[in-house]
């Protein structure tokens, strides 16, 4: 997956084709207001592989794909710290909704199962909305790169228990992990 340090620099998201929601000008958006490494643990390369994983999910259950790349790029962005920011999922949903309209589009009912899973995110939630579940899971798929290793019975989806969708994640974080550890 393309990607550097450099403040100019952004995640490739032509990579797998998505639903063209992700434009350079939202990405720069977020870009600006980020407070943390933008190519660490809550950065760019996990916002990228979260797209990936909620991709492969999209494509196997039919979620909504919009709502996945929104979430993929949102649900980190407005954090203060990596550790215990209770309350980063919260900012993101109103980061995104003061996006909306002018840098992304997004109807209703989909803006409505963004802010759900941004809010939620964190939570461990098991049930509910389908696209909601494929967003959390999309982010549980990438713990590897924190040193943890998903717990399949913890995926609120059976498409992110795919054994090609979690090792296709698993190979994904693991090699960030090589490269940023350097």
């Amino acid at each position: 997956m393309p990607f550097t340090r450099g403040t100019a620099n952004l995640p490739n998201v032509t990579e797998r084709r998505g639903s063209g929601v992700l434009t350079p000008a939202l990405l720069a958006a977020v870009r600006r207001q980020f407070r943390l490494d933008w190519g660490g643990v809550h950065g760019a390369p996990h916002w990228a592989r979260v797209r990936l994983n909620g991709l492969a999910i999209a494509a196997r259950s039919g979620a909504r794909v919009d709502v996945i790349e929104l979430f993929a790029f949102f649900h980190d962005s407005c954090r203060h710290n990596d550790y215990g920011d209770r309350r980063h999922g919260s900012r993101a949903v109103d980061f995104a909704h003061a996006l909306r309209g002018e840098l992304f589009q997004i109807d209703s009912a989909g803006f409505d199962l963004l802010a759900e899973a941004c809010r939620t995110h964190s939570d461990g939630g098991m049930t509910g909305d389908l696209t909601v579940r494929a967003c959390w899971d999309a982010d549980r798929l990438d713990l590897w790169r924190v040193g943890i290793t998903p717990d399949p019975r913890r995926l609120a989806t059976a498409e992110a228990r795919d054994e090609a969708v979690f090792a296709q994640a698993q190979q994904r974080a693991w090699a960030w992990v090589q490269r940023y550890r350097r």
